[in-house]
């Protein structure tokens, strides 16, 4: 496997929930606090200040726009231009924003709530949010975080990082439903933050805290590989280019000093990874 490069050496405050997009060949990801939707494509990078944190930006299936999972709801970002689609003040706890969020197959979007100050101990919940209706699918959760699926649609992946584990669930496909809830593996020296699949249904795991992503089976839970970077506070990966076979990973800078910290980096691998979903309005 090839040796990680430093893609972007921009230091983001907390950079995350990357992107690659196939249909327009764009890579995207927010800065969560520094309120900011950040693409690039064709070489040229772009950012867009939303006014809020911005917990993740999950591509649209009908347009090249958005939606953002923002603190107090969803919003539509088509050309330049944002506006609000489904107010989430009725759901959420008003210490509470949105997290990592992801879409479906059926273009359902799922997304996590965790708490936006430190006045409260960490708590929140994953919702689904499907036509208007939302649906809480995991409450009492401690930090809502990376989601994947496998390639059979049987089982979902999902990462509290408060409780340092990532969870395994059964998947009903049709209805946006999972149950059966157990515990895949638990990180030690760090947390799991977000994650990705390959198309072997390994999970791809960044480890917040812990300088590194774990390659894990997703069936098991085993350990396979450890790849470490010189960013300590790694928040998520994707897969991307032509061959889906370049990791995209994000980093944070908040409270570090490091030269990387913060910076956006890439890995060639031996593995194909699997394509986004996008979001149905």
């Amino acid at each position: 496997m090839a040796d990680i490069e430093v893609f972007d050496k921009e230091r983001y405050t907390l950079g995350e929930g990357p992107y690659y997009d196939p249909r327009f060949h764009r890579l995207s990801w927010v800065d969560i606090v520094g309120k900011k939707l950040w693409t690039l494509k064709e070489g040229k990078k772009n950012s867009y200040d939303v006014g809020q944190l911005l917990g993740a930006a999950v591509p649209l299936k009908e347009s090249d726009g958005f939606l953002l999972a923002m603190e107090d709801g969803l919003y539509g970002f088509q050309e330049g231009e944002i506006s609000l689609f489904q107010d989430m003040r009725s759901v959420y706890k008003d210490y509470w924003r949105s997290n990592d969020a992801k879409a479906d197959k059926a273009g359902r979007l799922w997304v996590g709530a965790i708490v936006k100050d430190e006045e409260h101990g960490p708590e929140g919940g994953l919702f689904l949010h499907h036509k208007g209706n939302i649906h809480c699918r995991i409450s009492d959760t401690k930090l809502a975080n990376g989601m994947a699926w496998s390639k059979d649609q049987s089982r979902f992946f999902f990462s509290d990082s408060e409780k340092h584990m990532v969870f395994s669930y059964d998947y009903d496909q049709s209805l946006g439903d999972i149950s059966g809830g157990k515990p895949l593996f638990q990180v030690e020296d760090g947390v799991p933050d977000g994650m990705t699949i390959d198309s072997d249904d390994n999970l791809w795991v960044a480890i917040w805290g812990g300088n590194r992503i774990e390659k894990r089976d997703g069936r098991t839970g085993k350990l396979l590989e450890k790849i470490f970077l010189p960013a300590t506070q790694v928040s998520s990966c994707c897969f991307g280019d032509e061959d889906y076979k370049t990791l995209y990973i994000t980093s944070a800078a908040i409270g570090q000093t490091g030269e990387f910290d913060g910076c956006i980096f890439r890995l060639r691998t031996d593995v194909t990874g699997v394509a986004p979903d996008y979001v149905v309005l």
